[in-house]
């Protein structure tokens, strides 16, 4: 989600080479996403080449930052 958050797109094939992660594992994290509304995706063709582009939506990023600030809180605590 991070690489989302910080890019206003990515493609499939780079998120995979990105995170060095199988078609499977990935295909199945983004769709975890998806179903939260916490990612848009966009399909279309380069040339006759299917390309699946994510990005983060208002709502991923939204709930993004207050798992950080989650984290955030959690370190302060230990302190």
């Amino acid at each position: 989600m991070s690489i989302l958050v910080v890019n206003e797109r990515y493609d499939f094939n780079s998120l995979k080479e990105l995170l060095d992660v199988t078609d499977g594992n990935l295909a199945s994290h983004l769709k975890a996403l998806e179903k939260e509304q916490y990612i848009t995706v966009h399909k279309s063709f380069l040339g006759r080449k299917p390309n699946t582009n994510y990005a983060a939506s208002e709502q991923g990023k939204l709930a993004f930052k207050q798992h950080l600030d989650a984290l955030e809180q959690i370190i302060k605590q230990q302190k």
